[in-house]
């Protein structure tokens, strides 16, 4: 069974909608990766060598990373919760479209 036009034009309006929110999605992670790669050098310790006979403490640089990501994705958290929450309902929404009319689009079964 094939859609009819009006609803494949509902139905790739609804995936294009979804595709959005998860380019939206991607963006926030790749500008919470460009800061932290900005970041790495700060992160690093000031002198690579041994200092007063102590080696360097080969932890306290991941440490140091995940601690910065933990804030900088936690400055971005309730901007990720809604578009993960969106992005959900968007799924859910097309689930249902394709349950409810049926027919195969796109390679998706109903």
């Amino acid at each position: 069974m094939t859609l009819s036009p009006e609803r494949r034009t509902e139905f790739f309006r609804m995936e294009e909608a979804r595709r959005q929110t998860q380019r939206q999605l991607d963006m926030i992670d790749r500008q919470i990766i460009r800061r932290m790669t900005a970041l790495i050098p700060q992160l690093q310790p000031r002198q690579s060598g041994y200092r007063r006979g102590r080696a360097p403490d080969p932890g306290a640089f991941l440490e140091r990373y995940r601690s910065h990501l933990a804030a900088l994705t936690a400055e971005r958290q309730p901007e990720i919760d809604a578009l993960s929450r969106k992005l959900a309902r968007q799924d859910l929404a097309i689930a249902r479209f394709l349950e409810r009319h049926g027919g195969c689009l796109n390679g998706r079964a109903a």
